[in-house]
């Protein structure tokens, strides 16, 4: 709204608008120090809020028992959290991004789309003694429709034009090479860290498969980070991290001269996703402030659900659905944890890999406690994301 605002007296007024108002780079950091601001500030009136609404944290006790004797002191915390975060970022992207983009109306729909989600989820827990919240199907069922209209978007021009209103909202498209690939064409090259150029093309019928893979992105982020959020301050400084490395990217993959030097895709107007990357990271650092160990408050599936869900978002129209497997280790550490306890359950006679699942509860299980356990995870986070930042020269 502001710089739109700034815009149109720069181009149709005799104002004098400082040009840098108008940068991507200044946007950044003006976003990032929205939220990061807003966060800390209303945190304190959030907290109260949500203990007055009594959203006590809710501790999962049915095949890890000996987490309730472990996590007792957490059961008064409010959860919920996430709602601050998504607020101030919604502030942030009203005030200085693009509102003409796509990418900012796609970022907007999955913050409001996924935040709704896990607000009915953490709500129901709350209200309902003993109640798990909505149910997994309806849950994954509605994080697929999104995945699945994000996919059409990219993959079905005839879909993007509905959506494209004058200078509102128009399909984006990528520079290679000195070639300019429009949407579909676009979409259907996927990038590896450390490799110069696509890894593979899929086009024709192939891109039903990527259609399909847009969707696993998605909804996987969105699962892996909720499954994340397990201890204090664990979520959100990993999800920092990954945030700052991406805005990185989408910053340069904005401008044409960097792009081109670095041998990375140029995407025009991706400076939107940098800004509410930066909108992210602040967000969460702020948060970090009351959800650090000891947490005053939780993000709950309010926050942990939408932010996967931004994450795997951004990975998706930037093309780095293989980078965010690489920065988000953790991530999908955590996930594969699960999964591989479910099936050895399942299928070698209710026999464990790990004493508890996700994985940051096997080693609390083993003696570590819970400050080394999230410190430790967040220097494997910050590895991960150095060597992600690596892979911009090396290649």
């Amino acid at each position: 709204m502001i710089y739109l605002l700034l815009q149109h007296l720069a181009l149709n007024t005799a104002v004098k608008v400082p040009t840098v108002f108008l940068y991507s780079s200044t946007r950044m950091i003006l976003a990032a120090m929205t939220t990061l601001l807003f966060t800390i500030f209303l945190g304190p009136r959030c907290i109260s809020k949500l203990y007055a609404l009594k959203t006590g944290q809710s501790i999962r006790v049915e095949d890890c028992p000996m987490l309730a004797e472990l996590h007792q002191k957490k059961k008064e915390t409010p959860t919920m959290g996430g709602i601050l975060i998504l607020v101030s970022m919604l502030i942030a992207l009203f005030l200085w991004m693009d509102l003409k983009s796509s990418f900012t109306l796609i970022l907007l729909i999955a913050t409001v789309w996924l935040g709704i989600l896990g607000g009915i989820d953490d709500y129901l827990k709350m209200k309902y003694k003993n109640s798990k919240g909505l149910a997994s199907r309806k849950k994954f069922a509605l994080q697929l429709v999104f995945a699945a209209l994000l996919g059409l978007y990219l993959l079905w021009p005839s879909f993007s034009e509905m959506i494209h209103i004058g200078d509102w909202f128009a399909p984006p498209h990528m520079k290679m090479g000195g070639v300019v690939y429009k949407a579909q064409a676009a979409y259907g090259k996927y990038f590896f860290p450390f490799k110069k150029g696509a890894l593979f093309t899929l086009s024709g019928i192939g891109l039903i498969g990527a259609f399909i893979l847009s969707i696993i992105v998605v909804t996987g982020s969105s699962n892996a980070v909720n499954l994340t959020d397990g201890l204090d301050g664990l979520a959100s400084g990993c999800i920092l991290m990954a945030a700052a490395v991406f805005a990185l990217f989408a910053f340069l993959s904005n401008n044409v001269e960097m792009a081109r030097y670095l041998n990375i895709p140029y995407i025009e107007g991706c400076s939107e996703i940098a800004i509410y990357l930066c909108a992210m990271a602040g967000a969460c650092l702020g948060f970090l402030w009351y959800n650090g160990h000891p947490a005053q408050v939780f993000m709950g599936d309010t926050g942990s659900l939408a932010l996967g869900g931004i994450l795997g978002t951004a990975a998706v129209l930037m093309r780095r659905e293989f980078l965010l497997a690489l920065v988000g280790g953790v991530f999908v550490l955590e996930a594969i944890s699960v999964i591989l306890q479910v099936l050895s359950y399942r299928y070698r006679n209710k026999k464990r890999i790990f004493r508890c699942a996700p994985l940051h509860h096997h080693f609390e299980f083993k003696g570590w406690l819970e400050p080394k356990v999230v410190v430790r995870f967040w220097i494997v986070g910050l590895i991960l994301a150095l060597i992600g930042l690596a892979s911009i020269k090396f290649q």
